[in-house]
Formats: structure tokens, C-alpha cells, sequence
């Protein structure tokens, strides 16, 4: 049972462009009932900009939390928060948004949230959100828009997933490009409509931003990303998502007579033109209306309802087209591994033949800016590697593991480094094709082999890999067989080559 001093298991995980609105969240988590004693992971998914962490440093100096930052590269929220999560070595990851204030028993309440979900065996626990509104005057449209965080299902502003299932299902699907729909997505994915995600007892509150006159009609940008939640999840997405569709059929029939009125005024058809624009003037009309009725009605509000409710028909179909195009061949999302291991002769370093002597590894060429990507990417890294010269006398296992210790100097830390010093002729199940050492760095890591690569330069190590239910890449040498290349499912030029297939989602 958790104690009031025993430590969470979870790594919070907080995507941010910098906002002001970060610093405000990082002194709350400072100053919990509980003390934070868990990794706080910052992804800065600026795609420039001065360094996160001096900044949290200067404005927030003391705080006693263990921080990290980590680069995304402005790819957008869906893969700021999936490299958060790689980068995650704890059983669950706890997401908060950089513009929400969590009360200061949330640590204490998702302690007990967690116990229930691992008691429940549920893949998350979703955090109670509150939007605070102004109690002097009605809300208005952007502020009620915001108010529908509190009841909407499975938000990251406020949810923990447990990490080996996120991992199961290759994360946040990076084809959302906003903070919209990526986390009802994810939540479909993992069985969320199923009950399991349970409701939580946390509170964190939802400030409502600032926002200019046309930040309504931006959001229409979403309409496409509908589409392609109904290429993966089906025609009934929003039932299960408990995301209901909105005003969007009445917004193609304004936009329709929108778009026949100037056809009709064009090709001198007065009749079929005053028709069409008083069609499009009712639906425009009636739309704004239902934005101003329940808001403070000042001129400044009207004036904004006004502008944009005739400019959102407009977008929306054409948003929700574009989304019909762009995601109707759309297939599930596989995201990155969450494990690769390396083969360490021929593959990382040239292969001296049962090489004893650290001042003889080379690496070779680009290996470390390969490693390094995938490092940054979160991706955890090993080696696997036959050494019978152990069982010939050759070398000793002391100068094997001095040898493995120099490639990780050139080449960077590796999570798991696995040797099998037997001979061709021992039988045991750890020399490679056998997947026994596949399997041993995925049950240390915790890691599905389904969701593990192994790269090497002979069939061995592609046989392994199958095996142990992992993906082979083959890195042919001049030493690697020509019929073993023409088996091989995969294979790449080189070890970077490898390395761009697997970013790029081929693997």
C-alpha cells in the first residue's frame, strides 16, 4: 500500500511553447501538501528559442523540483507529449498542459487515483477539470468554448497513462497536428469507451486564455482532423468519444447557399440569387444568434459573433473537406519503437575478429548522430552480441565488457548491454539466431518485443529478432551473404539509413 512518504511511480509530463502560464503551473507543483517527488519532464516544442531550463531557473529559482527539458522541435502536441512519455522510466505518466494550475493535494489525490487504478488494472485515470468563469457578467463565446473542458471525456490537460500501454499502442498519433481530438484518439485506442480509464479525484483548474477576434474561426482547422478520426475509428468515432458533431451539417447548407448566391449573381439568375442569399443570410443569422443569446451581449461581443459566425460555415466544409482528401486512405498509427538494439560488431563498430582491445573499436561512420536521434527521440537503446571468442580462449569476458565499455564512450549510454560468450556448438538459447537475448533486454526493460527492432549485418541477428517477436533491419557488410540480403524483410544501406526507416515509421 502507498504511504503519505512513499514515492509515485509516475513521471509528469508537461508540453509547453514557453508560456508565460508555465512558470505559474511549476510553483504549484512546488508547493503540493504532498511534496512533488517525481521526474517532471518539460518538452519545449518551441521550434527556436532561448534555453527552457535557464529560464525556469531565473523565474522560478529554488523550486525544488526534479526538472528536466527536452527538445521537440515545434512538431506540434501530439509528438512534444510522445516524446515526453519515451523519455519516461516509470510505470505511469501523469500529463498536465502548460496552462492549467492543479490544486495542492493534486499529488496527494493522484497518489490514491493511481492505488485505484492499479487495483482496477486500468490503463489511466483522467483528472477533474475546472473552468473558472467571470461572475460579474455572461461568458462569452470563446469563454463558454473553454467551459466545455469540464465535461469533456479524456483530456491531457489532467491524465495519467500507464506507461507500457502507451507504448503498446506507439503513443499520441502525430497526424493530429493541433491540440484537438490527438487525446480522444489515444483514449479510443487504449479502450477508454471500455472503462478503462477511471475518473480520478485530482482537481486542476483550466484558466480560459486569452484569445483575439478570430481565434473561433481558427479552430475550424479541427473539422479536419474529424476525418480522420472516422478513417481509424469508423463512422460511430463520436458516439465512443462522446464528442458530439456540432452545427457542422447546418454549416455546409450556409456555405452551400453561400457559395450558389455568387454563382447565381455571376450568371445573371436574380431570382435563384436573392433566394440563395436569403438562405445563407437566415442560417448566418440564426448561427449568431445562438453565439450571442447566452453571452454579455456588449458591442464588442456582438461585433465579433457577427464577423466570424459568417466566416464559419465558410471554413468549416472547407476544413472538413480538405480533411476528406487528406485522411481518406488513412490506416492505424504505429509510432516509433519503444526499444532498438544494436548489434555491436559490423553494425555500431567495424568488426575486428574477436577484438580484446579498446584502443581497436571504430565506429562506423554517423553512428553517434544515428544513436543521438533516436536518444532525443526518447528511444531506448542496447546491444546484443555474440562473443564466442569467450568460449574459444580467445578473449577473456573481462575484455569483452572493456571493449563494450569503450563503444558506449565513443557512441553514448546504452539502457541494456547483453553478451553471449558461448560457442557455436554449446546449445544454449542466447546466442544469436536464438532470441534469447532479445527477449532477456526486453523483459529488463519492460518492453513488448512486438514494439522492439534489432539492427545487425547478418541473418543471425534478423533470426533472432523474428524469433524472439521483434522486427529485423538487416545493415549488409561486404562480409554479409548475398542470399541472407535476399531474405531479409528489411534491409538498409547503412546504420543511419536504419535509423531514418525507423523514424520515418518504416520498421
Amino acid at each position: 500500500m502507498t504511504g503519505r512518504h512513499a514515492r509515485t511511480d509516475t513521471t509528469v509530463v508537461v508540453p509547453t511553447v514557453g508560456r508565460p502560464s508555465l512558470l505559474v503551473l511549476l510553483q504549484r507543483l512546488s508547493e503540493q501538501t504532498v511534496p512533488l517527488d517525481v521526474p517532471v519532464v518539460l518538452v519545449d516544442d518551441r521550434r527556436e528559442g532561448p534555453d527552457l531550463a535557464g529560464l525556469v531557473r531565473r523565474g522560478l529559482p529554488g523550486h525544488g523540483l526534479d526538472l528536466r527539458v527536452v527538445r521537440a522541435g515545434g512538431g506540434g502536441p501530439a509528438r512534444a507529449r510522445n516524446i515526453g512519455w519515451r523519455h519516461a522510466r516509470t510505470t505511469w505518466v501523469s500529463f498536465l498542459d502548460d496552462d492549467v494550475l492543479p490544486e495542492r493535494d493534486w499529488h496527494e489525490h493522484l497518489r490514491v487515483d493511481l492505488e485505484l487504478a492499479d487495483a482496477r488494472e486500468a490503463v489511466g485515470s483522467e483528472g477533474r477539470i475546472r473552468v473558472p468563469l467571470p461572475t460579474d457578467r455572461r461568458p462569452t463565446d470563446w469563454e463558454r468554448g473553454t467551459a466545455g473542458l469540464e465535461t469533456a471525456r479524456w483530456i491531457t490537460a489532467d491524465l495519467t497513462y500507464r506507461r507500457r500501454d502507451l507504448a503498446a499502442v506507439g503513443g499520441f498519433d502525430e497526424r493530429f497536428p493541433r491540440a484537438f481530438r490527438e487525446d480522444a484518439d489515444l483514449a479510443l485506442r487504449l479502450g477508454a469507451d471500455r472503462g478503462r480509464v477511471l475518473d480520478g479525484s485530482r482537481l486542476t483548474v483550466h484558466p480560459v486564455r486569452p484569445a483575439d477576434d478570430l481565434a473561433s474561426l481558427r479552430q475550424q482547422a479541427g473539422n479536419a482532423d474529424d476525418y480522420l478520426m472516422r478513417a481509424v475509428h469508423g463512422p460511430d468515432w463520436h458516439v465512443r468519444a462522446e464528442a458530439p458533431l456540432g452545427r457542422r451539417p447546418r454549416h455546409v447548407a450556409i456555405a452551400a447557399a453561400g457559395v450558389a448566391a455568387i454563382g447565381a449573381l455571376l450568371g445573371g439568375r436574380r431570382r435563384t440569387a436573392v433566394a440563395a442569399v436569403a438562405a445563407w443570410a437566415v442560417g448566418t443569422a440564426d448561427f449568431a444568434w445562438a453565439r450571442i443569446a447566452p453571452g454579455p451581449r456588449d458591442a464588442a461581443e456582438v461585433r465579433r459573433m457577427l464577423l466570424t459566425s459568417a466566416a464559419i460555415p465558410f471554413a468549416a466544409t472547407w476544413h472538413s473537406a480538405r480533411g476528406i482528401v487528406r485522411h481518406r486512405h488513412a490506416g492505424p498509427w504505429r509510432g516509433l519503437p519503444d526499444l532498438v538494439l544494436l548489434d555491436r560488431d559490423g553494425t555500431l563498430v567495424h568488426d575486428v575478429p574477436y577484438n580484446g582491445d579498446p584502443a581497436l573499436v571504430r565506429p562506423v561512420d554517423g553512428a553517434r548522430e544515428a544513436l543521438d536521434r533516436l536518444r532525443a527521440l526518447g528511444v531506448r537503446l542496447g546491444v546484443v552480441t555474440n562473443q564466442s571468442g569467450i568460449a574459444r580462449g580467445l578473449v577473456t569476458r573481462e575484455q569483452v565488457e572493456a571493449v563494450n565499455a569503450r563503444v558506449a564512450e565513443l557512441l553514448g549510454p546504452f539502457e541494456v548491454v547483453l553478451l553471449c560468450p558461448h560457442g557455436p556448438d554449446d546449445g544454449c538459447g542466447c546466442r544469436k539466431p536464438a532470441p534469447g537475448m532479445v527477449k532477456q533486454a526486453c523483459a529488463e526493460l519492460d518492453v513488448d518485443p512486438a514494439r522492439t527492432v534489432l539492427v545487425g549485418d547478418i541473418e543471425a541477428d534478423v533470426q533472432a529478432a523474428e524469433a524472439a517477436g521483434a522486427v529485423g533491419v538487416l545493415v549488409p557488410t561486404p562480409v554479409t551473404r548475398a542470399e541472407e540480403v535476399a531474405r531479409a524483410a528489411r534491409v538498409e544501406r547503412s546504420l543511419p539509413a536504419a535509423v531514418d526507416a525507423i523514424v520515418g515509421g518504416r520498421w
